[in-house]
């Protein structure tokens, strides 16, 4: 288990690697198309996007929650 006061940060890896994942599968599939590499080239393109998905997820979810609080009103 993880500590709580790592929890930003394990939900910004989760939600990175599960986005990074699929958009870069359905980005591939319509690059190249459905093939034997497919998988192989999928995940060739989902390591490094889940590097840069990860970090941007972290910076920017803070200004999200921000953005959003100012456009919710409280009921």
């Amino acid at each position: 288990m993880v500590p709580q006061r790592f929890e930003h940060i394990l939900f910004g890896f989760i939600l990175s690697g599960l986005m990074s994942f699929i958009v870069s599968g359905i980005s591939t599939l319509r690059a190249i198309g459905w093939h034997d590499d497919f998988f192989l080239s999928w995940v060739g393109a989902w390591v490094p996007s889940w590097m840069v998905a990860f970090p941007v997820v972290l910076f920017v979810a803070p200004l999200t929650r921000r953005i959003v609080h100012k456009l919710v009103r409280p009921v």
